[in-house]
């Protein structure tokens, strides 16, 4: 019997195969490597359940040791009778919890790197740094300002950082091998919502039809990013081929307004305050916001090796916890000018204080004379809906990123750590949603996270 089995079963069994969590030694030689592959997908609510049984099955242990009389009582009178005669004489539930605080253990690595990106996506990584929420969780975190995505990834992989600031798809094409090595990896929480936007060259204020865009140049800041599916949904909605009718090329953030100023791009899907920082130096306008093509989608996010996660369980939590803290403060409007001031200085975003807190508050000037309310420009919701996950994983498909055929749930569930998120999510007053999948609307067309291939199948552009 495992450890962790329920002693008020009458049909389990006390014999103990090599490792104490099988019924014989043949399940633990079939189990063993798959168990090593999925110990990142149990569950809160199970290890609570699997600590609870570790407990009570010691102390039944030790009023009925023979497994035959323990079977016999628990016909006779029950499960919950048994429960109760035990509870008048022992102390279950103090055990129970002692057992648990026991079994957080110490943290195993204080001394953390974690690299980002210099955009708003980033704020609760960076706000955590000066804002103390890494320090309150025991943690000294290092956050590294990186000058590009591929350079995030290549650091994160060669574990020259312990986590990253990674832009959703990122972890997705890390586990499927999608432009490099394929390597089990995790998206904890994701950093925020919205928070993008395409931005054309003033020349272009004029031209705000996108069938009008034959020959552009635009710039993403990845391969693998919200901002590149987003870019093609868009265009491809307007009757634009994005492969043979415009380009469409990497740039880092930090150097696209410095290319949109140069003429090397006509605009750019952006993540914020690149947007707005064009605007504020003069040489561009905001098109649309990426919310008004889908509101609510998620753009970067928090990342941690499938290693680091299993490996160092304590510090993992701990640094989700104080990301997770550092997202429900940035969600609320009234910090957002403080946070604005936390995370504007040269170390992290290297912005004016007025760019940061135009995207931050959502009160901003378009570029085209207008000045913009939207509050919800820029939202921090760190849920990683098993759904985002499907949904980017039909685009990667839809741009024949991905080969061949794929399990959809099966990797959206591994890679998006949706049960960590929610249990720390309660912890700090936020409330998860009940369910890890939903529809959403992009564009006004609707997605079926149940139906992904018949969603990739739908689209008339495209090059699956």
């Amino acid at each position: 019997m495992s450890l962790f089995q329920n002693p008020f079963d009458s049909e389990a069994r006390l014999e103990a195969c090599p490792c104490g969590q099988h019924r014989s030694l043949f399940e633990h030689n079939a189990e063993v490597a798959a168990m090593q592959r999925q110990a990142e997908l149990v569950t809160a609510a199970d290890e609570e359940k699997r600590l609870t049984n570790a407990v009570d099955q010691a102390v039944v242990r030790a009023i009925l040791p023979d497994d035959t009389t323990r079977r016999r009582v628990l016909h006779a009178i029950g499960a919950a009778t048994l429960l109760g005669a035990l509870e008048q004489v022992f102390p279950l539930a103090t055990a129970r919890e002692v057992f648990a605080q026991g079994k957080a253990g110490a943290i195993e690595k204080k001394d953390l790197k974690v690299g980002f990106i210099p955009i708003t996506c980033a704020t609760p990584i960076i706000m955590a740094h000066p804002m103390g929420f890494y320090s309150k969780h025991g943690l000294n975190v290092e956050v590294i300002k990186t000058a590009g995505w591929a350079v995030v990834r290549d650091k994160a992989l060669n574990k020259e950082y312990d986590a990253a600031h990674m832009l959703s798809p990122m972890p997705l094409a890390i586990t499927t091998g999608t432009g490099s090595n394929p390597i089990p990896y995790t998206m904890p929480a994701v950093e925020n919502i919205n928070g993008q936007a395409i931005t054309l060259a003033m020349k272009h204020k004029d031209k705000r039809d996108p069938k009008d865009w034959k020959g552009f140049k635009f710039g993403v800041p990845f391969d693998y990013s919200m901002h590149n599916y987003l870019l093609r949904y868009y265009l491809a909605e307007h009757g634009i081929d994005p492969d043979t009718d415009v380009q469409i090329r990497s740039v880092p953030p930090p150097e696209m307004v410095a290319n949109l100023r140069a003429d090397n791009l006509d605009g750019f899907l952006a993540p914020d305050p690149v947007n707005q920082r064009a605007v504020y130096d003069g040489v561009g306008f905001i098109h649309i916001l990426s919310k008004e093509i889908w509101d609510g989608h998620p753009c970067c996010a928090f990342a941690a090796s499938q290693e680091f996660v299993t490996t160092m369980p304590n510090t993992y939590q701990a640094l989700l916890k104080a990301i997770i803290e550092a997202t429900a403060y940035a969600t609320k409007p009234d910090n957002r000018k403080e946070i604005a001031a936390a995370i504007a200085p040269a170390n992290y975003l290297n912005q004016p204080v007025t760019v940061v807190e135009q995207v931050l508050t959502g009160t901003f000037a378009d570029g085209l004379g207008k000045v913009q309310k939207v509050p919800d420009r820029i939202d921090f919701a760190p849920f990683p809906w098993h759904s985002f996950a499907v949904w980017i994983l039909t685009q990667m498909k839809r741009w024949g990123q991905l080969k061949g055929d794929i399990n959809y749930k099966q990797v959206a569930e591994q890679v998006f750590l949706a049960t960590d998120a929610a249990k720390l999510m309660k912890e700090v007053g936020l409330t998860p949603p009940s369910s890890t999948y939903a529809s959403v609307k992009v564009m006004g067309k609707t997605f079926d996270p149940a139906k992904p291939d018949e969603y990739v199948s739908s689209f008339k552009i495209k090059r699956a």
